[in-house]
């Protein structure tokens, strides 16, 4: 098997088995254990059938970093249960997947799954990071559009892409980006700036569209571009997109560092953080069979345990 690195928008994923897997699946002292189940069933299937050897579940350390929140107030605001003074904010989540999170970070543990998370930062940074630096082909496994920014075929990284669910995967490559957004996955978190994305909270150019914002940054091709010839009283840009540009200036100046993604944190190497998949054997293997009695589990240990004895 040839080596492939799979890094998963672990939040991402257990929000969507959350709500893809009926609650009533619950531990004998009422705690649901769906998200849990989900999850597993996702990494057991997602591993095997793309032929992952290496994975991080990416965690989010901080789900709305201070310093994004600085540049953009809006950024996520509408996501927040509780602003936390010198720590990260609360997050909505339902109280019964939160009562999971510590269920899927133990089984994760035992099965030797490698879990990453950097402080101040999310998930799609770690992502980010390890999609730009490592030396292995790439699968990235998220329903958040913000992570085409790492599509590039000549690196061999490539989205999976869940927001149509499990069952209609899309793999995301540079051809499949310029087919549907009329952008390379290079400028597309330009191309989120300008359009801005409701889901977290960036406003986007008034005016300023999909459509409108695909052709500009076909003429132009980056954001610097756009707003140097906006600038320009001699170039060709129209009246009415420089006004709108105009009037965008501040949230422009801004937005970029929010919307792009970090690429150069300082993470554990693959090898430092185990990122090596391997079949769960000795006393984490017995721990893991007890949990899925003890907790419900039902089949998703054993078949996330028959996906890592594939492994070896």
């Amino acid at each position: 098997m040839a080596d492939r690195l799979m890094l998963l928008d672990t939040a991402s994923l257990y929000f969507r088995a959350f709500y893809g897997v009926p609650d009533t699946i619950r531990r004998p002292d009422g705690t649901p254990v769906n998200a849990v189940r989900g999850l597993l069933d996702m990494i057991a299937r997602l591993t095997t059938d793309y032929g992952a050897t290496h994975l991080v579940a990416c965690w989010d350390d901080d789900w709305r970093p201070k310093w994004r929140v600085a540049l953009i107030p809006s950024y996520k605001s509408h996501r927040v249960a509780e602003v936390v003074a010198g720590g990260p904010d609360v997050e909505i989540v339902p109280d019964a997947l939160e009562a999971q999170i510590p269920m899927i970070r133990r089984v994760l543990g035992l099965a030797g799954i490698a879990i990453v998370g950097a402080a101040e930062h999310e998930a799609d940074d770690v992502i980010g990071t390890y999609a730009s630096h490592a030396r292995l082909p790439i699968d990235v496994v998220t329903g958040d559009r913000d992570l085409f920014q790492v599509v590039d075929d000549a690196r061999q990284a490539r989205v999976i892409y869940t927001a149509r669910g499990m069952k209609n995967l899309e793999i995301m490559t540079d051809a499949v980006i310029v087919g549907k957004y009329r952008v390379l996955p290079g400028q597309y978190a330009d191309y989120a700036t300008l359009r801005g994305d409701a889901s977290d909270g960036l406003p986007g150019v008034a005016g300023i569209g999909e459509k409108t914002a695909a052709s500009l940054l076909g003429e132009y091709g980056t954001l610097d571009s756009l707003l140097a010839a906006a600038a320009d009283a001699g170039s060709g840009l129209s009246t009415a997109v420089r006004s709108k540009l105009s009037a965008a200036s501040d949230y422009l100046a801004a937005a970029p560092a929010v919307v792009k993604i970090v690429r150069d944190l300082d993470l554990p190497t693959l090898e430092e953080a185990g990122a090596q998949l391997h079949p769960v054997a000795g006393s984490s293997r017995a721990e893991l069979e007890r949990l899925a009695a003890e907790w419900n589990l039902g089949g998703s240990v054993r078949r996330l345990l028959e996906a890592l004895d594939l492994r070896h």
